[in-house]
């Protein structure tokens, strides 16, 4: 049986040594605000879309618009807030602009979490 209250302690007991280690290696408040902001980037489906794109090959808006059947602006305006949060980059060629991922670990976050979101 299991009570309303089944996820929280009956008791007050504090595990010093536990709380000890924990506080002894959490990171400063700023690192983990600029993690929680890369999420909020990653919690928009266009843009998470836009990811998985760019983690098979290099596209420009075009091929971008192309793919997900969106407009040059609605993936322009996407790109400009993960070129910002440093997801994504751009080189020029020629008229063309080409958005690839920023670096690996984009491509690694990425992969992790949607591995985690197909698991049984």
């Amino acid at each position: 049986m299991h009570s309303e209250h089944s996820e929280i302690c009956d008791c007050e007991q504090i595990h010093q040594d536990a709380v000890s280690l924990v506080r002894s290696k959490l990171p400063e408040e700023d690192p983990i605000y600029e993690v929680a902001e890369l999420f909020k980037v990653f919690g928009d489906s266009t843009r998470a879309r836009i990811i998985c794109a760019l983690s098979i090959s290099e596209l420009c808006v075009c091929d971008l618009a192309c793919i997900l059947n969106m407009t040059q602006s609605a993936i322009s305006h996407q790109l400009r807030i993960l070129k910002q949060a440093r997801m994504v980059k751009n080189r020029r060629a020629g008229k063309s602009v080409y958005y690839s991922l920023d670096d690996e670990h984009i491509r690694q976050l990425f992969d992790i979490a949607f591995e985690h979101v197909m698991e049984d």
